[in-house]
């Protein structure tokens, strides 16, 4: 059996974005407050800002419409994702929840613990999808009107109006309003449809083979005209956090032209230089982005608690290189212990097997 090469393009993506994300975490953990509204600061926001959260999410959404999983499949990886993501709250804040507790810290530690991250906004999504699928009968129409409503709900809601609500842990995930809310499904699950109404369209029309390369430039021209021209209002947008967690219809309507343009260009290089060292540690960390993403934020969130907005630029540059090393070399090795495990688990089973044909 002739064995299919794996795409490499979205493992690119994926790697990309999941570093601009350590980066920027390290950027609102780490980095001073003279620094984060620095210059260099407001880069490093706007870097980890559109190429990383909405590009996964939206690849995600892309990838569960060709994956062709069922309604049921898609709920229980759902599930296990959100709860994923609450043991990910604690663990990260490990070393702050200890504080709280036992050195009289004053901290609702429930923002932490009950966070609304990308994690579970990742699960609350599939979850979402698997119930859309029910009675969407796959057609893209239904995944792009969604998509629009999602971002369009957001002007309805203004960012901390539920602090003190008594559904506020439950609006957090939902609707945010709340300090703790970062990704919750209004506005962000506008992505993952996005990307599951763009597979399900290509399927119908062949667009990424019908679109010949004349258009394709004269397309990519005038998105990056629309950016050149409006780039203050995305910019501004993406390094005001608030703005950015709970942003409108037409931040999101920018955001999908950059990602366009964004992506695109990640193809074009890719395809150029795949074998490249680089290209290949990225593609690793694309293949690996659960994995990074976890352990990046179990080192960065527990010694956040002890340095927290303290560093300096330089610190800055100095720590981001330990923790991808770091973050890189444990995903290295847990994937290759696993490997062994699996080797040894189906050496035994193999083993086990003959016995009994034996008997």
């Amino acid at each position: 059996m002739n064995s299919i090469k794996r795409l490499t393009f979205p493992d690119t993506l994926k790697g990309v974005a999941v570093i601009l994300m350590i980066q920027v975490h390290l950027m609102e953990v780490f980095a001073s407050y003279l620094v984060s509204e620095s210059i260099p600061g407001q880069i490093s926001l706007f870097m980890g800002g559109i190429p990383a959260a909405p590009v996964f999410m939206g690849l995600m959404g892309y990838f569960a419409a060709l994956s062709g999983i069922s309604t049921t499949q898609m709920m229980v990886r759902g599930i296990r994702l959100f709860a994923g993501g609450i043991v990910l709250n604690i663990a990260l804040n490990f070393n702050l929840l200890i504080h709280v507790l036992f050195y009289s810290w004053d901290f609702n530690i429930w923002h932490s613990i009950l966070g609304a991250d990308i994690l579970t906004l990742a699960g609350l999504s599939f979850i979402l999808l698997g119930l859309i699928n029910i009675f969407s009968k796959r057609k893209y129409q239904v995944y792009m009107f969604l998509s629009v409503l999602f971002a369009t709900i957001s002007y309805f809601f203004e960012p901390y109006q539920f602090e003190n609500h008594s559904f506020r842990y439950l609006f957090s995930f939902i609707i945010g309003g709340t300090s703790w809310s970062y990704f919750p499904l209004v506005p962000w699950f506008s992505y993952p449809l996005a990307g599951f109404g763009l597979k399900l369209l290509n399927d119908k029309y062949n667009l990424f083979e019908k679109v010949n390369k004349k258009t394709t430039w004269l397309i990519l021209l005038i998105f990056l005209l629309i950016l050149i021209f409006t780039f203050n209002f995305g910019f501004k947008n993406s390094t005001i956090l608030m703005n950015y967690y709970h942003h409108n219809l037409l931040f999101y309507a920018w955001t999908l032209i950059f990602i366009v343009l964004w992506s695109y260009t990640w193809f074009y290089f890719n395809n150029k230089f795949e074998e490249n060292k680089v290209f290949r540690l990225l593609q690793f960390s694309g293949r690996n982005v659960t994995k990074m993403y976890v352990i990046q934020w179990l080192i960065i969130g527990n010694i956040g608690t002890e340095i927290y907005k303290s560093i300096s630029l330089t610190a800055y540059a100095a720590w981001f290189f330990v923790v991808l090393l770091i973050t890189v070399l444990l995903t290295y090795f847990i994937n290759v212990v696993s490997g062994h495990l699996k080797n040894f688990i189906s050496k035994k089973d193999l083993k086990l097997f003959q016995s009994k044909s034996e008997m």
